[in-house]
């Protein structure tokens, strides 16, 4: 299926996967708006980084900024959507997603990595904003999140993309490829 113009193409996957990094390069590639969820959700509760809006207002309380943001950004017509590792998982965004799919507003493409890459990228990444959500360390994590996540990435996508052995440019080029853009 190739994808309209005006088609949003939703990036999803846990910390880590590169949804921020191949969304930038989605948005250069096919010259589309590049919106990056989790700062639009920050942004709403007045705060810099999703991580910060956590800690300081509540999962629950950022969750519900991240609807807000959602409701916000689908209504930008033919962008590239990287949503946060855990906006699926927000009250109503799956049920959001379902409804625009049927509507044809948008392709879901989620960047699958494995436990090993997610956790060698994460290791050398800049982690000071990244919140715990289990309570354990954000490298320690890792797997309970893609035990917890993995089937509703999956049930939510219309592609699954596997990173583990793709740079940014090289999952930019099979985004567009698998989604016809």
């Amino acid at each position: 299926m190739i994808v309209d113009s005006r088609t949003i193409i939703v990036l999803i996957g846990l910390r880590g996967s590169g949804k921020s990094s191949v969304g930038r390069a989605l948005g250069a590639r096919l010259a589309r708006t590049v919106v990056d969820l989790d700062d639009r959700s920050a942004a709403l509760l007045r705060e810099k980084h999703a991580g910060d809006a956590i800690r300081k207002f509540g999962e629950g309380a950022f969750r519900r900024a991240e609807l807000e943001a959602m409701m916000g950004a689908l209504r930008e017509e033919g962008a590239v959507l990287a949503l946060g590792g855990g906006t699926p998982t927000a009250p109503g965004v799956e049920e959001m997603l379902v409804g625009a799919k049927k509507q044809g507003a948008v392709r879901v493409v989620y960047l699958r990595a494995s436990e090993g890459t997610l956790r060698t990228r994460l290791a050398g990444a800049e982690n000071a904003h990244r919140p715990s959500l289990t309570g354990a360390s954000v490298l320690d994590e890792i797997g309970v999140l893609l035990n917890l996540r993995d089937t509703l990435y999956k049930t939510l996508a219309d592609v699954v993309v596997e990173v583990d052995a793709l740079g940014v440019e090289d999952a930019a080029e099979e985004v567009v490829r698998r989604v016809g853009a």
